[in-house]
């Protein structure tokens, strides 16, 4: 086939089509959709039925750039701070000193059972350090199992910032092995710049996200994601000028904006929902192109091993050694430490080596490729048994209520009220934005001079409207007239 922009689009589009549709077996099977786009890709690879012939890592890494990007905004934005906030620590500590001593660990054992030296066997530890909780949590909601205490946002923390630590070791060791003038010794403080830079610079880009959302005041309301799509963007490269960390810096900016008062919040969040997902399939397909399933077959003996070990031993040693300073019990670490998903994001950083021009960096990509399908396919399909074998899953009465029993039921009283606004009112000439109301409750109509008005943020509050405001319980309804009378 002659390859035209029509026939580019048209494979494209055929892709896209048969990886959503395939990931309709997921709930029903409990197969992780990670695997289903992969195999789609793989199916219609160079040694598939498809015969694409694709070999580009210097695309795939900037496809993988692009989509890790925006999954890992789409991923704060929908992070609450109340629920982090009581396990910050753990998840820092597991993010940096579990990440660091999972690569170390599996390092020592990859060099130890192959032909690969130190530093590159270091460098395979590296890339496969950080963990992928998506598939965890798809697993979990398909199953309808709930986890006791703060083990949830823990693994969201983890899977959200995990990530910058394995991409600097990844990018760090590359440069060594490659660059023989480079040392350890001289890229730990480039660690500590690379971390407190992303850090500032995703701080100081959600606070402008947030208030140039709420002023802007733009004409038309679909340009509002538009222009937080090229604040994304802009986030990213900012950071990379300023020799920070990207990745490190749109999550954190996630997390401000997300955690922010700002004008078209919900429907934002589930645009870049929307988006993350369109990248997670255009990535995990590409992938699935990029690799070559006969290239594996030499190596399958050391990725299994390599594998079972990450699984039972380096994440283990990993986590339990991270959160010793912390109050955890036993029951509690070894399922974090099962809940070690790889996921597609080591397949990404495994492109760096490739183009950095590593002699071994073939085998290195194929074994972690195969690490990452092992991990999945065994530890995402026994998720639901290892948290009920170690007591960590709620009983059925005690997970999330529906919004329908939430109206329904005597422990959850949802109250809908109106309120008029005098003359003399606060909130006369204030937007909605800029009251002090709870996060919980919601303005839904104004009724102003007989006309019905569906408001958002940026609307004003004018005396003698007639406000109908929805409560999550009963207890709000002083909070709320002590603001707006």
């Amino acid at each position: 086939m002659t390859l035209t922009t029509e026939n580019i689009l048209l494979i494209s589009s055929l892709l896209l089509f048969a990886g959503v549709i395939a990931s309709k077996t997921s709930g029903k099977t409990g197969i992780p959709a990670l695997l289903i786009f992969l195999g789609v890709g793989m199916l219609a690879g160079s040694d598939g039925l498809g015969g694409i012939m694709f070999d580009d890592p210097n695309l795939t890494q900037f496809l993988g750039i692009i989509s890790l990007t925006f999954i890992l905004f789409s991923g704060g934005l929908d992070t609450k701070w109340p629920s982090i906030k009581p396990v910050l620590w753990q998840g820092v500590s597991l993010s940096t000193v579990g990440v660091l001593l999972t690569s170390i660990t599996l390092g020592a054992f990859v060099y130890w059972v192959s032909d690969l030296d130190f530093m590159e066997s270091w460098l395979l530890g590296a890339i496969v350090s950080s963990t992928d909780a998506a598939a965890v949590f798809s697993i979990l909601r398909a199953k309808s199992i709930g986890l006791k205490g703060n083990l949830r946002p823990l693994l969201e923390l983890e899977s959200g910032s995990n990530d910058p630590m394995a991409y600097f070791l990844t990018i760090a060791l590359t440069s060594i092995i490659v660059s023989p003038h480079y040392n350890i010794w001289e890229v730990i403080p480039f660690f500590f710049v690379q971390m407190a830079v992303g850090a500032l610079v995703g701080w100081l880009m959600g606070r402008m996200c947030v208030l140039l959302m709420n002023k802007i005041n733009l004409d038309f309301e679909g340009l509002y994601p538009v222009l937080m799509l090229a604040l994304v963007m802009l986030t990213y490269t900012l950071t990379d000028l300023f020799s920070g960390n990207g990745f490190l810096a749109v999550y954190i900016c996630a997390l401000t904006v997300g955690n922010g008062k700002m004008v078209h919040k919900k429907s934002m969040m589930k645009f870049f929902d929307g988006v993350a997902w369109l990248m997670q399939v255009v990535m995990f397909i590409t992938l699935g192109l990029l690799v070559f399933p006969t290239q594996m077959l030499p190596i399958i003996g050391i990725s299994l091993t390599a594998a079972l070990f990450l699984i039972l031993v380096a994440r283990p040693l990993g986590v339990f050694l991270a959160l010793t300073p912390f109050k955890l019990s036993l029951r509690e670490k070894t399922f974090l430490s099962w809940v070690g998903l790889r996921g597609a994001v080591p397949i990404v950083f495994a492109t760096i080596p490739m183009i950095a021009g590593l002699p071994s960096s073939g085998v290195i990509f194929h074994i972690v490729f195969f690490i990452v399908l092992t991990s999945v396919a065994l530890q995402a399909t026994t998720l639901p048994l290892a948290a009920k074998l170690l007591d960590l899953a709620l009983p059925a009465s005690l997970k999330r209520k529906s919004l329908l029993d939430l109206e329904l039921s005597d422990e959850f009283k949802n109250a809908l009220i109106e309120l008029d606004i005098p003359d003399e009112s606060p909130a006369t000439g204030k937007k909605i934005l800029e009251l002090d109301l709870p996060s919980t409750c919601l303005i839904v109509l104004i009724n102003r001079n007989s006309q019905f008005i569906t408001p958002n943020g940026q609307t004003e509050i004018e005396a003698g409207d007639t406000l109908m405001i929805m409560l999550e319980n009963t207890d709000q309804e002083t909070i709320i007239k002590n603001a707006l009378l």
